[in-house]
């Protein structure tokens, strides 16, 4: 049901919050199954491995979308297509119980991946439709 008590720019930048913490809550379940998935429930070897390691860039992302730097959202909607294809390949590749853990890596990247397109397009949208006014110099 469509709430029309919103002005649209109020219901805009509801959206924009939303794609954000969307964007942020994919990412931080990136990096929290990376670890857990690679260190503690079914790591390649006994007692995990440094494979753990590929969350680094995850971590570095995740203080750029925490200060909401649109260059964040565009690069990273980008870097999460290697992680998408680590999911698929170890998804089929793997035994039980990590094929599962490959899964969700998946489905995580599907949601952050569409969280940061969405949020890139809405902002410019906004920043479009409302234009920073122009400074007086003197």
């Amino acid at each position: 049901m469509h709430d029309s008590s919103l002005a649209p720019q109020e219901n805009s930048l509801r959206h924009v919050t939303l794609t954000r913490l969307l964007a942020v809550s994919g990412l931080m379940g990136l990096i929290v199954l990376g670890l857990v998935w690679e260190l503690w429930l079914a790591p390649l070897r006994p007692g995990g491995t440094l494979l753990a390691l590929k969350v680094l860039p995850l971590c570095f992302a995740l203080t750029g979308l925490l200060k909401n730097r649109m260059y964040t959202y565009r690069w990273l909607s980008l870097l999460i297509w290697l992680y998408f294809t680590e999911g698929v390949v170890r998804a089929w590749g793997d035994a039980s119980p990590s094929n599962y853990f490959a899964f969700a890596e998946v489905l995580l990247c599907v949601v952050l991946f569409v969280a940061c397109a969405l949020h890139v397009r809405l902002r410019l949208k906004y920043a479009k439709e409302h234009p920073l006014p122009a400074t007086v110099t003197l």
